[in-house]
């Protein structure tokens, strides 16, 4: 729940943030995983 309520506060949809984090983090570099939070997320097509 803490992740929607983050994405709504920074603007974005839930779902699609969800849907593309899920997306990425199989393939994410753990080094770079700050990237996929709620503050720092870009969507990516």
């Amino acid at each position: 729940m803490s992740l929607i309520q983050c994405a709504k506060l920074n603007g974005h949809d839930p779902y699609a943030y969800l849907r593309d984090v899920l997306e990425r983090l199989p393939t994410h570099k753990a080094s770079q995983v700050h990237e996929l939070l709620p503050h720092n997320w870009q969507h990516t097509d």
